[in-house]
């Protein structure tokens, strides 16, 4: 019987950092690895917002990216 095994747990945080000349807005990424599992998304989203107040560019989005592998 195969089961799922978590691998790691990680914040993203994306940004927008501009306008390009076709009048697109340009985003960019941070990725925050090792973030604990059983943190609540209540934690995890005021954190993550924190470190994104940090930077000159406007927060777009907040995401959590779990990475797990399947084994028998």
């Amino acid at each position: 019987m195969a089961f799922i095994q978590h691998k790691n747990t990680a914040g993203k945080l994306t940004f927008e950092t501009g306008v390009s000349e076709e009048g697109k807005a340009i985003y960019k990424s941070k990725t925050y690895r090792n973030i604990k599992q059983d943190a609540s998304a209540d934690q995890l989203h005021s954190a993550l917002r924190a470190i994104g107040s940090l930077s000159e560019f406007p927060l777009v989005e907040v995401e959590k990216i779990e990475t797990s592998y399947i084994d028998e």
